[in-house]
């Protein structure tokens, strides 16, 4: 059945996404001569377009020429996580020479704004042409695969008219990410009923809060809060960070003394790319070895960073003493301390306490005091999903993610022709959308040369005793959206091969060794 007629226009400023970023783009304008959708077919199709199915489909195009794709992404522009969030401030807490792409230099401060980075990767799909690959406004709801006959079926809505797509792909590459867009995680405490302000959650931030002269109380101590404090301290009447325990930061300027000093040489900007992309990498590497062998210095150094800012008076100890070792948790860059400046200030503050129950005026905490509040921002954290929502069935039966085991985070046992990207706690995600593309691009060349329409991962007969665990060690990493979740993840092994090992400066070696004709890849 042929599918509906399809012309390509030029469309010039078509929209503005939520980050006010002017996209400039080719798009694909399809006539439908019947309300029934003809299905579609594609070598692969990527879901998301944000920084992980941006950056893949990149690859596709540079390591795989001619293979047909489609992007299908349920927000009306690119960027993911970077027009999820709108709250004052939002910016990376990675430096952007590694959470950039290793293919296009970062030329900025290391820490950037989203504004900043949606023009990053806008500037990357109009000078690959990836634009007219993009579905906008595609709402994926089901992925049937068939064995019969090797496909993946895809049903996707339109959210803007309410009608079904219907797509077939060889391959599915999922790129979504792992927390649910729509709305954030935000506890259920006693009274909030009874709360006569407002509550927000940073995720879904409106566009109507007036925060001039309020009382705010921000509760939470991860980096949304350290970054939405410092935002928003000159116009609130005062704000609080409200905590339950201490999180650990690193401070420092929001520059990078030898990008500065290789640009005032006028050296290339792919080289400054890379020589920074590599002292960055080389000095996390050792930090991060550093707090597994010397927590208590680490600790020390941390720490002792905030009393410099703060002042000798200032309560480090009950408010920026955290109880675990550093890495244990994601730790945040405060670019310029200006979180630890606005303490400093008098603008805003912090109360580490737990939350009895919500009243008319605020909180009241278990201590006895109560916090005053107009505005409550609850900024607790992200909803896990882990596949997007998407409802999956394996030849008629449905899919049952925490079932399978993980093969190197990327493929599960019983699920053939998909890949998912999920990166990395301790360096930036898009160091893993690298290093998964040139792993996908070179297993679909293994699977033409092999004349194979199937591949799938199976445990060999050598892992039949192997012990299987859950995604992540609680003992090395424990994040709350991960821990309360933990049950949606596929399990891992105590083999390299079956975990997602969290280290970048391992797997860039070894996965890119990775023997696609090794007995855990079983083709058809």
């Amino acid at each position: 059945m042929p599918v509906a007629e399809e012309t390509r226009r030029p469309v010039k400023g078509g929209h503005k996404n939520k980050q006010g970023i002017e996209i400039t783009m080719n798009v694909a304008v399809r006539s439908h001569a019947t309300t029934k959708q003809a299905s579609e077919h594609f070598d692969v199709l990527i879901v998301g377009a944000g920084i992980s199915g941006i950056g893949s489909a990149y690859h596709l195009t540079k390591q795989l020429p001619g293979t047909s794709f489609v992007i299908l992404e349920t927000q009306a522009s690119f960027g993911g996580t970077w027009i999820t969030h709108r709250y004052p401030g939002i910016r990376s807490d990675s430096d952007l020479h590694t959470f950039g792409y290793r293919f296009k230099p970062w030329v900025g401060p290391p820490i950037a704004t989203a504004e900043e980075i949606l023009a990053y990767m806008n500037e990357v799909i109009e000078e690959n042409d990836l634009a007219k690959h993009i579905r906008y406004k595609h709402k994926i709801n089901s992925a049937s695969w068939s064995s019969e006959q090797n496909l993946w079926t895809v049903e996707a809505v339109t959210t803007d008219t309410g009608e079904s797509r219907t797509f077939t792909a060889n391959f599915l590459w999922m790129c979504q990410g792992y927390y649910r867009h729509s709305e954030g995680y935000t506890p259920e405490w006693k009274g909030m009923d009874r709360f006569k302000g407002r509550i927000v959650h940073p995720q879904t931030w409106p566009d109507d809060i007036d925060l001039t002269n309020k009382k705010v109380v921000v509760i939470g101590s991860g980096a949304t809060a350290a970054t939405l404090v410092p935002n928003i301290a000159d116009k609130c009447a005062h704000v609080t960070m409200l905590q339950r325990s201490p999180t650990y930061f690193r401070l420092g300027r929001n520059a990078i003394e030898i990008a500065e000093e290789l640009r005032r040489l006028q050296v290339d900007e792919e080289w400054i790319h890379e020589i920074v992309r590599r002292k960055i990498l080389f000095e996390q590497d050792a930090f991060t070895k550093l707090c597994v062998s010397k927590p208590e210095q680490v600790k020390k150094e941390l720490i002792g960073q905030i009393s410099a800012v703060l002042g000798p008076d200032y309560d480090v100890e009950t408010h920026f003493t955290p109880t675990y070792r550093p890495w244990r948790q994601r730790i945040a860059f405060v670019p310029d301390a200006d979180l630890f400046k606005g303490i400093a200030g008098g603008k805003a503050s912090v109360v580490t306490d737990e939350i009895e129950c919500f009243v008319e005026n605020g909180i009241q905490l278990k201590s006895g005091k109560l916090l005053e509040a107009e505005i409550i921002v609850t900024a607790t954290g992200f909803n896990l999903a882990a596949l997007g929502d998407i409802a999956f069935e394996i030849d008629g039966k449905p899919l049952a993610f925490g079932d399978t085991v993980t093969y190197r985070g990327m493929m599960f046992t019983g699920v053939p022709n998909m890949v998912w990207v999920f990166g990395y706690f301790r360096a930036s995600w898009t160091l893993r959308v690298d290093l998964v593309a040139d792993f996908v691009c070179r297993l679909l060349g293994h699977m033409k040369a092999k004349g194979a329409r199937k591949v799938e991962v199976k445990l060999r007969p050598e892992d039949h005793n192997m012990p299987i665990l859950p995604w992540i060690d609680p003992e090395n990493f424990n994040p709350g959206y991960m821990m309360r979740n933990m049950g949606l993840l596929p399990k891992r092994g105590d083999k390299p091969e079956w975990q997602h090992s969290q280290d970048y400066w391992t797997e860039k070696d070894e996965i890119p060794k990775t023997d696609l004709d090794d007995k855990a890849f079983v083709y058809g």
